[in-house]
């Protein structure tokens, strides 16, 4: 663990800032005035870099048209292997392990549909209670369809206190009938990392393979999914990497499983000298990229080449160790200053274990929500008690942070909360 040394007053805050080596890359987003945002855990802010590139996109359309899939200035039927290889870095992989397809949903069942394979009593798949809904629901449906029921092979670690999960609970649910383990990189709602390392070594022990979600930590914690030998992972691009709303998702495949067909085959999986051959037979790629499936969304996939540069530029090992200071000044100020408010801080404390968000907890926490928005904070709730409050490493300041927990105070203290119910919107 880092060592860190505090002050609550807003000269200190400002210092931090003076000193913050990630300082500049701030400008280079679109912050609205007036407002602090910490809420980029669950949509990044637009930077500069990635609205030019999905402009000059628009223009390689609007002045080349189809021509635009091969020529101008960023390639359309390449750009999915250009953007795996600009993000194989934060994951730890080669660039042939990595690409930038789809959704976060759509590569979860191509890749369960990929490496499920039940055979004898080795039936059932292993994830976890405290994963993100989403996940479930798609191994739901993958063991429904190969005709099994959910009720009885799905089976899901229960967590001893409602945040965490153990890693001891988890290998010792690694019994000889599970075939498959998808199991989330960093807890969505505590913001807890789970030892990848030390699961994916307990279940190749078993035989049995294993994969990661990593939306909640691409693009905030460095990985190491090719030396830690994992099978595969997915992940969003919309959130700590501000590729946008809807932006195409990505998908790590380890070397040692290339040339396995996928379970769910599309032209766009193909070779591509192979592609336009119009073969009925397919020839998948030898690399990560024959798990795609269909077009890219060209116009989703744009923004990330300019968001993408800002993070080859910062580095993910400067990005974590801001984050990591950053939300550790989160929490002593929460506790110096919210201590008589009935919060509790519902992260892990440890850096090892911290993923980019601080998960406060309170019992009126959906309307605190309501009233951080209305006082120009942008929050995240979710059920049922929590305030995620991310304060991101490329345009967060340390001022902002100071500023967020004033603001908290002071909506305590007035019982400003107290206008609204404690009910979530429609998007939380």
């Amino acid at each position: 663990m880092l060592s860190y040394s505090f002050e609550p007053t807003l000269e200190f805050a400002r210092k931090l800032d003076r000193e913050d080596k990630l300082w500049h890359f701030r400008h280079e987003f679109y912050l609205k005035p007036g407002s602090i945002y910490m809420d980029g855990n669950s949509l990044g802010l637009l930077s500069k870099r990635a609205e030019k590139t999905l402009l000059e996109s628009l223009d390689d359309w609007k002045e080349l048209g189809i021509d635009g899939w091969t020529q101008g200035r960023h390639p359309w039927f390449y750009m999915s292997e250009r953007l795996g290889e600009m993000m194989a870095p934060l994951v730890g992989a080669s660039p042939e392990e990595v690409i930038v397809t789809g959704s976060t949903t759509v590569n979860l069942h191509q890749l369960v549909a990929t490496f499920y394979k039940p055979e004898g009593t080795r039936t059932k798949i292993l994830a976890d209670e405290l994963t993100f809904p989403s996940d479930i629901y798609a191994l739901q449906s993958q063991l429904r369809i190969r005709g099994y029921d959910p009720d009885t092979h799905l089976i899901c670690v229960k967590s001893r206190d409602g945040r965490f999960l153990e890693e001891d609970d988890i290998i010792a649910a690694m019994t000889d009938d599970i075939a498959l383990i998808i199991l989330p990189t960093v807890l969505y709602r505590s913001g807890q990392i789970l030892d990848m390392k030390r699961l994916t070594e307990e279940a190749h022990a078993r035989g049995i393979f294993i994969g990661f979600d990593a939306c909640h930590s691409i693009g905030a914690i460095p990985h190491s999914f090719s030396e830690w030998e994992v099978d595969f992972a997915f992940w969003c691009n919309y959130k700590y990497l501000n590729g946008g709303p809807g932006c195409v998702a990505g998908l790590y495949v380890n070397r040692k499983h290339f040339g396995k067909l996928p379970g769910l085959a599309g032209w766009f999986g193909s070779k591509k000298d192979k592609q336009f051959d119009m073969e009925h037979t397919f020839t998948p790629a030898e690399t990560a990229g024959a798990y795609q499936i269909g077009t890219p969304h060209v116009l989703s996939l744009a923004p990330l080449i300019g968001s993408l540069e800002i993070f080859v530029e910062a580095g993910i090992e400067n990005i974590r160790q801001k984050s990591l200071q950053i939300t550790r000044y989160l929490m002593y100020l929460i506790e110096h200053e919210l201590k008589d408010f009935g919060f509790a801080i519902g992260n892990p404390r440890d850096d090892a274990r911290r993923g980019g968000h601080v998960s406060l907890e309170h019992d009126e926490a959906a309307r605190i929500c309501k009233s951080l928005k209305e006082n120009g904070v942008i929050p995240d709730f979710r059920a049922p008690n929590i305030i995620r409050l991310a304060p991101i490493a490329l345009y967060t300041s340390y001022e902002e942070v100071w500023k967020v927990v004033q603001i908290l105070k002071k909506i305590m203290k007035e019982k400003q909360y107290e206008k609204f119910t404690n009910e979530r919107e429609v998007v939380a």
